[in-house]
């Protein structure tokens, strides 16, 4: 080898060092957060069955998501992880580490109504976060990330700071602002906008306008992007990736319609299938890209939903069929298949000696059945990062830590408390999950003064079937009487009547309870 090639060998292995060396200092951290996508839409079995094992239901069978089976290959998934049972809720308790109640958007923001001068609790925070509100993606920036989101932000209303990520801790934002879904996926149709400037324009993607391209593939070469610029320029990196899919409209990829040409499911059936797919494949691009870079050990991915699944799959008349099957419910529902959502994580190559991973250990190929929700990202990657929360910022979220490893962590409540005072497919509840046991308190603007209770043993009946309320009164005033102290310390928002008064939850003394179901 003559002296100017030991010369460029020299350079480039310096040059590779380096860039290891710099990627290292701090971990780089993903999170894909796929809109509207439930527990059972991924052929990952998600449910453990009677032997401890992962049993597979007929809708693992009907999704085809091969890198999330590559991804919980290498890392844990979570068989009950709650989310929201909407949107808006959830993106915040993620960038907050606090539940609904206490951050006070509890119903998906509408770009432009202020729901609080129609029939909406007062004080609802229906305008979103501000620049003022503590965020993951703002600690993570002052910390030295570059902080990055691709897809959709929802978390506040046009002309309002929340619209903009770039209010909210982020350096870099490609196709968030204040919609909870784009009016077309196709890029020939420049995603259904009128243009840049709009308010229905997508921003930093018009350059795909006019293409034939569906827009999770747009997402999706914009994130590798941002990936290789951030490695380029010796920067850790957060990428939070909210896809608009799966969410409605119902558009076809068309790089998967052949797939699910034969299926019995209608038409939207399919077409939902193929945008779980077109999710899933931006999912494998982005590991393979890390792979590539040569980050892929230094390197968290986290992979979930927003709320349970909002799939047009009819349902059947048993609980082999339907949206969420063998769940009951679905998005903006009270039940287990509105709030439960697939969760995975895992480090991009598994390397035991890598200094991040021995701080973060995640078992391999395993399923942790104790509960997790979305606020527990927030600490768990302040604490990874060994960023402090600041004083004086409540959070309800439990690190994850422990649960990685696929042990059972002591030190946390098994416990989640939804609260939704509004109405959507379910009306003006509050659920609490303690334990094996679930309670659903209804209130009622119209009847006020006669709420109603479904008490459910989730270890005994996971489908809810069977409304125990009026044979287990203790347990139910129990869990009464746990919501009640939760609701009040977060100071929640509650039901306005038509008559301008509140309905605050009730003792369980004098509630008229729904007798079993059949």
């Amino acid at each position: 080898m003559n002296r100017a090639w030991q010369c460029i060998l020299a350079t480039l292995l310096s040059s590779l060092i380096c860039c290891s060396a710099v990627a290292s200092e701090r971990p780089n951290i993903i999170v894909f957060l796929i809109d509207d996508m439930g527990l059972m839409d991924t052929s990952v079995p998600m449910l453990n069955g009677k032997d401890g094992q992962p049993e597979r239901f007929p809708l693992n069978e009907f999704y085809h998501t091969p890198n999330m089976e590559r991804l919980a290959e290498s890392g844990i998934r979570f068989s009950h992880f709650y989310a929201q049972s909407v949107c808006s809720p959830t993106r915040v308790s993620f960038l907050t580490g606090q539940n609904a109640p206490r951050h006070h958007v509890t119903q998906w923001i509408h770009p432009a109504i202020r729901l609080e001068e129609t029939y909406a609790p007062k004080e609802w925070r229906s305008a979103g976060l501000s620049s003022a509100d503590v965020t993951l993606s703002g600690l993570l920036q002052k910390s030295g990330y570059r902080t990055l989101i691709v897809g959709k932000g929802h978390l506040g209303q046009w002309n309002h700071e929340g619209a903009d990520p770039l209010n909210l801790g982020f350096d870099i934002n490609i196709g968030a602002q204040a919609l909870g879904c784009p009016p077309s996926y196709y890029a020939k149709n420049a995603f259904g906008t009128t243009g840049k400037g709009t308010n229905h324009a997508l921003p930093n993607l018009e350059k795909y306008h006019g293409q034939d391209m569906f827009l999770t593939e747009a997402l999706a070469r914009e994130a590798n992007a941002l990936i290789e610029h951030s490695v380029k320029d010796e920067t850790p990196f957060f990428l939070y990736f909210p896809h608009y899919a799966v969410h409605s409209p119902f558009d076809s990829d068309p790089r998967f319609t052949k797939r699910y040409a034969s299926s019995k499911h209608p038409g939207p059936g399919k077409a939902f299938a193929t945008m779980i797919e077109g999710a899933d494949k931006s999912l494998g691009d982005v590991m393979d890209k890390l792979e590539a870079l040569g980050i892929a050990e230094d390197t968290l991915i986290i992979f979930t939903g927003d709320n349970g699944t909002d799939s047009p799959i009819a349902p059947g008349k048993d609980r082999t069929h339907g949206p969420s099957a063998p769940l009951r419910g679905k998005k903006g529902t009270e039940y287990e298949g509105g709030t439960r959502v697939p969760f995975i994580a895992s480090w991009g190559k598994e390397q035991s000696k890598n200094p991040w991973q021995k701080k973060l250990p995640i078992a391999a190929g395993k399923l942790q059945n104790q509960l997790g929700t979305i606020m527990d990202l927030y600490p768990t990657l302040l604490e990874l990062t060994g960023i402090e929360n600041p004083p004086g910022h409540i959070i309800d979220g439990h690190s994850l830590k422990t649960q990685f490893t696929n042990r059972h962590n002591p030190e946390r409540p098994s416990r989640f408390l939804l609260h939704f005072p509004h109405p959507h497919r379910g009306d003006y509840f509050t659920s609490l999950v303690l334990d094996d046991w679930k309670l659903i308190y209804y209130y009622n603007p119209q009847t006020p003064n006669d709420p109603s209770v479904d008490l459910y043993n989730l270890a005994r009946d996971p489908y809810e079937t069977k409304n125990l309320a009026a044979t287990e009164p203790k347990k139910a005033k129990e869990m009464i009487e746990e919501i009640i102290a939760e609701l009040k310390a977060c100071n929640a928002q509650y039901v306005i009547d038509p008559k301008g008064e509140e309905i605050r939850p009730r003792t369980f003394d004098g509630l008229t309870l729904q007798q079993p179901s059949d």
